[in-house]
């Protein structure tokens, strides 16, 4: 079964980044990209993935209203986001995304291999149906 991830961010270097980075994992995952919170919806609408990557600055929306407009629908609101920021970088901010639904909260320039061990934790739990962390 293919894990599926939607990454949305408006940043297209550290989209290819990321994607590079996961083929080398050598995942059986299925990557959807979004670069803005209305093209994020529109895929949302068919598309339910098992984790969204989430960037706190959106050019239309910012990602923390996104993140809450997710945890308010039946059918995304177990979904775990993890939400990067080039901007909001204090233990304050990562403390706002957490405290609003946030699973992780990592700060641009991100740590592949740290954001690859929580995205793993999740491809592990999949099935489990209950977030042991």
């Amino acid at each position: 079964m293919s894990f599926k991830i939607l990454i949305i961010d408006d940043d297209k270097n550290f989209i290819e980044t990321l994607k590079d980075s996961l083929k080398e994992k050598d995942i059986s995952a299925e990557i959807a990209v979004a670069s803005s919170a209305k093209e994020s919806f529109e895929i949302l609408d068919k598309y339910a993935p098992d984790i969204v990557i989430l960037d706190i600055q959106l050019g239309d929306m910012h990602g923390m209203e996104f993140m809450k407009a997710m945890k308010m629908s039946k059918r995304l609101s177990s979904v775990p986001v993890i939400l990067i920021s080039a901007k909001y970088t204090e233990p304050d901010d990562r403390a706002n995304a957490l405290l609003n639904g946030a699973k992780a909260f990592f700060s641009k320039p991100v740590d592949i291999e740290e954001l690859w061990k929580e995205i793993n934790y999740y491809i592990n739990n999949k099935d489990s149906g209950v977030d042991k962390k």
